[in-house]
């Protein structure tokens, strides 16, 4: 018998099909996007003194939302999405996005690099909340094999946690040419990233840059329109889980 983690849990599209037995591996079909709308949301408490001083300090975790729009769809293209939703049952069940602005760095050297090897590991550890880390790997070399660049998403697979699923995004990297304070190892890149950890992480993680996922909820309600050329009108509001 098959279970729930057997079938595609990725967002059907052209890089992530899906067959009529809700099979990844061989799938068909998958649309893609018309547009894809990002919003990065730090939920904030903040006041001001009467002299004009701020006073904020962050009261819940981040999140990411992914609001997704298609092209007129055929029944044929469009199926495999809705019903890949529904067998989702609204926001029960939990599944992935891969937005295709982020399924490679920008840096066409450390792509090409990344095609091959994925990742980047963690040179020590870090704590919940830290907000930059040294990278660095054994067949990687900085100089010659690009670095990643602010803007690139990224995923960690810990060894320290099984479910540390939050997608993060890089602000600043720091290289040993170019830096602030001290420098990182040559070769090395120290890269900041928002939000802060979720989760602590330990030397030898891996950093994933290749193709990254936002684990997501859809809306429990899901709708669509059917135009007399048969086509259908379809959009997505996904909200960020861990």
């Amino acid at each position: 018998m098959s279970s729930f983690s057997d079938f595609q849990n990725i967002l059907p599209d052209p890089n992530n099909t899906i067959g009529s037995a809700g099979q990844s591996v061989g799938g068909g079909t998958g649309p893609g996007f018309a547009s894809v709308k990002l919003s990065s949301e730090n939920k904030v408490a903040k006041s001001q003194t009467n002299s004009g001083r701020l006073i904020a300090r962050a009261i819940a975790y981040h999140s990411w939302k992914v609001n997704i729009s298609y092209n007129p769809l055929t029944r044929t293209e469009f199926e495999p999405v809705y019903s890949f939703l529904l067998h989702r049952r609204g926001s029960i069940n939990p599944f992935f996005v891969s937005l295709p602005q982020y399924r490679l760095p920008q840096n066409s050297t450390f792509a090409t690099y990344i095609n091959t090897h994925e990742f980047l590991e963690a040179q020590a550890t870090g704590v919940a909340g830290a907000t930059q880390v040294t990278l660095n790997r054994g067949n990687y070399t900085g100089g010659s094999n690009g670095y990643p660049s602010p803007g690139d998403l990224f995923n960690i697979n810990s060894s320290l946690s099984s479910n540390h699923k939050k997608a993060y995004m890089v602000t600043r990297v720091e290289t040993d040419s170019t830096y602030t304070g001290s420098a990182p190892a040559s070769g090395s890149a120290r890269i900041h990233f928002t939000p802060g950890l979720q989760k602590a992480i330990t030397s030898g993680d891996d950093f994933v840059f290749k193709n990254p996922l936002i684990k997501v909820v859809a809306r429990d309600t899901q709708e669509y329109s059917l135009n007399t050329n048969n086509l259908y009108s379809f959009s997505l509001n996904l909200e960020e889980v861990q």
